[in-house]
């Protein structure tokens, strides 16, 4: 009835592209069949790439570094790689009597044991300190002492 009362006939709204502003004559980034071609993308060309060239392949060289854990040394043998000769090991426990052992070795005196057996504490390994050496180069890698 709008047209018949003389008043104009509103057109249809605008498209995306007018509404954003982006200009609707750049080129397609793909390529446009011409009329009268398929559109199954044979005897089209591919757009043309200009760009920087691909980058030249330089030889990388890798570098494992080792980091190894601090070792806390208590009275079994520690795997582990020699500081000196840089070679894995298992260290080598060898007992020396520390504090305890003379410790030991006084209170059982100050008890009444005299007669040797107050010496009783050289004679076990778990009242002595430790020391770890490695097998392989015989250096000394660290100690446990028990006191």
């Amino acid at each position: 009835m709008s047209a018949l009362s003389g008043a104009p006939v509103p057109s249809a709204p605008p498209s995306y592209e007018e509404t954003v502003g982006i200009n609707v004559s750049y080129p397609h980034p793909y390529p446009v069949p011409e009329p009268g071609q398929k559109p199954d993308g044979k005897g089209m060309n591919p757009p043309s790439c200009m760009g920087q060239p691909a980058p030249a392949i330089n030889p990388v060289t890798v570098q494992t570094v080792y980091v190894q854990q601090p070792v806390v040394f208590h009275d079994r043998p520690v795997q582990m790689c020699c500081p000196s000769c840089n070679q894995m090991i298992v260290t080598r426990l060898s007992y020396d009597s520390g504090a305890l052992t003379w410790l030991s070795c006084g209170g059982l005196c100050l008890l009444g044991c005299v007669a040797g057996c107050c010496l009783i504490p050289f004679c076990i390994d778990a009242l002595k300190d430790v020391d770890h050496t490695c097998p392989n180069c015989s250096a000394l890698i660290g100690s446990y002492k028990r006191l």
